[in-house]
């Protein structure tokens, strides 16, 4: 919303179930994922609302303060105060945050500002919904778990300061609708199709192993079954490969559109800033699906 010439206030609310054991760390996870929203668009967030579900009758109150204590801290190693909030019973743990930015209305990055010849950058390997799964099944280790807490432990924050300083088009998280279903959103927003080759995605390699075995959430078929007449699908990839691709993240990467004369200064940035981003794709004129993925390599 602009409020003057050169102000904006940018609002977002995101809650979730537990995805790690660890009560702290999945109060920290749901403040890193609430404030996502604001850094994809470029915004800055000044403040936040905590918004909890707790079941008192089987779960201790010391769980609830450990929950709250990662969030509020998570959220003040990112500049953000958490200024209230709301508790109620609910048979399950939910917690996020209610975050508000701001922005100079010309600065903000939305999804639909992407071009054609743009190249999509992507800054977290994909592989959250899988892992958790497994975590959940008990097959992974305690490597694998610390490596995709330490994942979404991670704050886009200085990613999209990269994005913001090298002329980014356009911006989205990657979250609940996968990789191609943000990309889709981005896609529709600017009128375009994007191709997206496979062998450039990153993924964890923990979670490789687990999708060619079929451990995937049920969000990954439900999301790939609401686009699906959005993709044109390479038959050469197998039914895991795009099923990795529909996963559902928590605190997932940018996928944020650069200029092609933009990319590399852009790529410098980031491994600077030790994030590892990758070229996944690009937009391209209209061609009937938004979304073309492919089994071949990326050119260029």
């Amino acid at each position: 919303m602009r409020v003057a010439d050169d102000l904006a206030v940018v609002t977002t609310v995101d809650v979730f179930t537990p995805v790690v054991d660890d009560p702290y760390d999945y109060g920290r996870i749901a403040a890193i994922n609430s404030l996502s929203d604001i850094f994809a668009m470029g915004a800055r967030p000044v403040s936040a609302l905590s918004i909890a579900g707790f079941p008192q009758s089987t779960l201790p109150l010391t769980v609830l303060t450990a929950i709250l204590t990662g969030l509020v801290d998570a959220a003040a190693a990112c500049g953000v105060p958490v200024v209230g909030g709301h508790t109620v019973k609910n048979p399950e743990p939910l917690f996020g945050l209610a975050v508000t930015g701001v922005a100079h209305p010309d600065r903000l990055v939305l999804k639909g500002g992407a071009r054609p010849g743009d190249v999509l950058v992507l800054t977290k390997p994909l592989g959250v919904g899988v892992m958790t799964t497994g975590i959940k099944n008990e097959r992974v280790g305690a490597d694998g778990i610390r490596r995709v807490t330490d994942l979404m432990l991670a704050p886009n924050q200085r990613a999209a300061e990269v994005m913001l300083a090298h002329g980014a088009r356009a911006a989205t998280d990657v979250t609940g609708f996968g990789l191609l279903g943000h990309a889709v959103e981005m896609a529709r927003g600017a009128g375009l199709t994007a191709r997206l080759h496979w062998p450039s995605v990153p993924v964890l390699d923990e979670a490789r192993p687990l999708a060619e075995a079929g451990v995937f959430p049920g969000g990954a078929r439900a999301n790939l079954a609401a686009y699906a007449d959005a993709l044109d699908l390479d038959p050469g990839l197998m039914d895991w490969q795009t099923l990795l691709l529909a996963d559902p993240q928590t605190s997932g990467g940018l996928l944020i559109a650069f200029p092609q004369q933009r990319l590399a200064s852009a790529l410098a940035a980031f491994a600077d800033a030790d994030i590892a981003a990758r070229p996944v794709g690009r937009m391209l004129e209209p061609r009937g699906a938004s979304i073309i993925l492919s089994a071949g390599q990326m050119d260029g």
